[in-house]
């Protein structure tokens, strides 16, 4: 079994200027699309912030994004660390499901979307990063065009542990 791993794609994570945003969420949407259409897992991560008073749980902020098209049986799970692995339902319901292989997306980049592609890799499931399914803003010291660019190469070069790790396009997914 597959399951789409959508991370952070919150309101308030979008107050900041994002690389890319509109087209992340295009993708995203044909994404979760083409997984409802072959009735795999489509489930969203929120990062419920209120010890940093950000992304408070409940709030408008809190809320995924309206451009997002979300359904009733997708999934939603909340975490409060960047691993979307860290003390969540995560771990329980990809087991529930028979989930093996996960395809994550999802902002930002080089905070929870590394975080948990590397918890995703230490628990053995075979990963595929979606190159042009995640964002994030410019940083002090880098650019968030160079910020995607180093995670999707450092992704692809990881050591896998039992399965493997690939970073594709949505493209190559949705074909």
């Amino acid at each position: 079994m597959e399951a789409l791993l959508i991370i952070d794609m919150q309101v308030g994570s979008f107050q900041t200027t994002r690389f890319e945003a509109e087209k992340v969420i295009e993708n995203i949407n044909l994404l979760s699309t083409f997984f409802r259409q072959k009735n795999q897992p489509v489930i969203f991560v929120q990062h419920d912030g209120t010890k940093e008073n950000f992304l408070v749980y409940g709030s408008d902020e809190w809320r995924i994004l309206p451009s997002l098209t979300q359904k009733a049986n997708d999934y939603c799970i909340e975490k409060k660390a960047n691993d979307c692995f860290y003390k969540t339902k995560l771990a329980a319901l990809l087991k529930k499901l028979g989930v093996q292989q996960l395809y994550i997306c999802g902002c930002a980049t080089d905070f929870c979307v590394n975080a948990t592609v590397h918890g995703a890799l230490v628990r053995d499931y075979a990963i595929t990063v979606i190159n042009d399914g995640h964002t994030t803003a410019d940083r002090p010291m880098l650019k968030a065009r160079e910020i995607i660019n180093f995670h999707n190469w450092l992704w692809e070069n990881l050591t896998p542990t039992q399965s493997r790790i690939e970073v594709k396009s949505t493209q190559e997914i949705v074909q």
